[in-house]
């Protein structure tokens, strides 16, 4: 079954925490279990946002998390946010375009 986690943050230091994005990507070409990324600014809300992260499974993900850089990733990205995320862990039931 598919799984989705979607990241809830807010930050003031979006370029930092993009180029952390840059460098993990780098990191772990090849190896990450990711399959699509989307990340989304609220409008009604500029310094918070959404990192809405697709993989095959909940295996998939929890793979995906255990790698080294993951961690690594995590806390500095966590440094620089305002306070801490929220994260919702879903399971796809269903799928369709249009």
């Amino acid at each position: 079954m598919a799984f989705i986690q979607i990241v809830d943050f807010t930050t003031t230091r979006l370029d930092e925490m993009l180029e952390v994005e840059r460098q993990w990507e780098s990191a772990t070409a090849g190896r990450r279990t990711t399959r699509r990324r989307i990340f989304v600014r609220d409008r009604d809300n500029p310094d918070r946002y959404l990192n809405i992260v697709f993989f095959d499974s909940y295996e998939s993900a929890m793979e995906n998390s255990n790698l080294p850089e993951t961690s690594e990733f995590s806390g500095k990205m966590m440094g620089m946010a305002s306070g801490p995320a929220t994260f919702l862990n879903l399971d796809v039931i269903e799928d369709a375009e249009g």
